[in-house]
């Protein structure tokens, strides 16, 4: 059965880094696309990155907030999907989520599988 779990998360100073992990089990890289979502406290949850299947070419999509700041890449030995997280500001604060989707990449509703979520708060 797919299951996605995150780790990574955790309390940095404005300007820093973190690197968060997605491990993946019960689902083949070649069909799935990975995406990184992220929920603060009152806010919609949001799309923030996503790498296709490798069956389509594992092409890579980032919000306009995120863009040259993060970066996401997948370790197929390893089958895991990173997002790099560099230049992090306070209103990057939020739970973290990867998700799987057979559809591709695309809006949090054709979301196949959810993982548990990571905090990331960036604060002083």
């Amino acid at each position: 059965q797919l299951q996605l779990v995150e780790s990574g998360g955790g309390l940095v100073q404005p300007g820093g880094s973190l690197r968060l992990s997605c491990a993946v089990s019960g689902l083949s890289l070649d069909y799935y696309a990975i995406s990184w979502f992220r929920q603060a406290p009152g806010k919609e949850r949001e799309g923030v990155s996503c790498i296709s299947s490798r069956s389509s070419h594992s092409t890579t999509n980032y919000a306009d907030s995120v863009k040259g700041r993060f970066t996401i890449s997948r370790d197929n030995a390893e089958n895991t999907v990173s997002l790099q997280m560099n230049s992090l500001k306070p209103e990057d604060t939020a739970i973290y989520y990867c998700s799987a989707a057979l559809f591709g990449c695309s809006d949090a509703g054709r979301q196949d599988r959810w993982g548990q979520g990571t905090q990331v708060t960036v604060s002083s």
